[in-house]
């Protein structure tokens, strides 16, 4: 009897993974680290490894292209996809772009996007080596894979951290959600008015717009890590909210983890978008996602030594026990659980 019907969502992209992930496949002597982490690692030489990353963007459901530039969204893809080479704690050296794009695009709308893919390219250092292009019936769809390299000792999985460890994130947190906010009201007004001509007005809104559209992936930390032989004991790059991602980090690392609520970068322009739409400011940084910024661990007394190096992280909690779970200390100082954010 075949097994009873399961949509994707009623167990969520986790769990299908793990599934997949299940079979009884051929392994290779040569994959250091297969499925689970921000890139696959496999063997190069003694000393060093090759990082492999994948991301697939589809319209509808990943951008939408009445408030995304074509050239922004090929700067976007890129950054996404060095974003995971970095998380590994390597650097980005070639990519692929797969391309399935419908008759409604035009010439110009494709060089437009590969115009933001060479731009962000030039920005990593990264070469664009080939790929694939398409036609499609529907919606486009873009993929990129990034192959990097990193020395084997200064590899950097979401595994590694110990109890006691300070749990850093670069930059700020929530400005790609606020930039999303604005742009999808600014369609719904363009909608209900019918009027081709309304442009939106963005003047204000600048900053978390460009977090939405044009995120950079931190090369800056990663170059930092190198020139001081700084190794953080885990790394995740925050692309689908702090909460999930420490999750992530704890799992992988087999503890918990407490977040100070206080400690969670927040720019002025994105609380006074939150304000704007008389939203809770901070589960934009908890929940929004596609921030690209990166989370990484450290023992305590290597955070005092490394923020004379790099000063564009802060602190926001630390790994404890597995037992006592993932936790958040409000501003208030209340201790409440990942379980009651949701």
């Amino acid at each position: 009897m075949p097994d009873s019907f399961q949509t994707i969502q009623s167990i969520g992209s986790k769990a299908l993974l793990d599934k997949l992930s299940g079979f009884d496949s051929f392994k290779n002597s040569e994959v250091v680290k297969g499925i689970g982490d921000d890139a696959a690692v496999i063997t190069k030489s003694k000393s060093s490894c090759t990082l492999l990353s994948t991301d697939t963007y589809v319209e509808g459901v990943d951008f939408d292209p009445t408030y995304t530039p074509f050239q922004h969204l090929g700067y976007k893809i890129v950054s996404a996809g060095v974003s995971d080479i970095y998380a590994m704690n390597g650097k980005p050296v070639s990519m692929l772009i797969n391309l399935a794009g419908p008759n409604k695009m035009s010439v110009q709308m494709i060089e437009y996007l590969y115009k933001g893919i060479y731009a962000a390219g030039k920005e990593h250092n990264v070469e664009l080596v080939g790929g694939d292009l398409k036609a499609n019936h529907a919606n486009l769809v873009v993929s990129i894979s990034v192959q990097g390299e990193v020395n084997k000792k200064a590899l950097t999985y979401r595994a590694g951290a110990g109890e006691g460890d300070a749990i850093c994130v670069t930059g700020d947190l929530g400005g790609a959600l606020a930039g999303l906010r604005i742009l999808m009201r600014e369609k719904k007004h363009w909608k209900e008015h019918g009027d081709e001509s309304i442009q939106p007005e963005l003047g204000d809104y600048q900053f978390v717009v460009k977090r939405q559209l044009i995120p950079e992936a931190r090369k800056d930390l990663i170059e930092t890590f190198k020139e001081h032989n700084v190794v953080p004991t885990s790394m995740i790059d925050l692309t689908k909210g702090l909460v999930h991602d420490v999750n992530e980090l704890a799992d992988a690392s087999e503890l918990g983890a407490q977040i100070y609520q206080a400690a969670i970068p927040i720019a002025i322009e994105t609380r006074q978008v939150a304000d704007e739409m008389q939203e809770d400011v901070d589960r934009y940084a908890l929940f929004g996602g596609e921030d690209f910024e990166l989370m990484f661990t450290l023992p305590e007394k290597k955070v005092e030594q490394f923020v004379k190096h790099f000063n564009d992280f802060v602190v926001i909690g630390r790994m404890i026990d597995r037992e006592e779970g993932l936790k958040l200390q409000t501003a208030e100082g209340d201790i409440i659980s990942f379980d009651e954010l949701s």
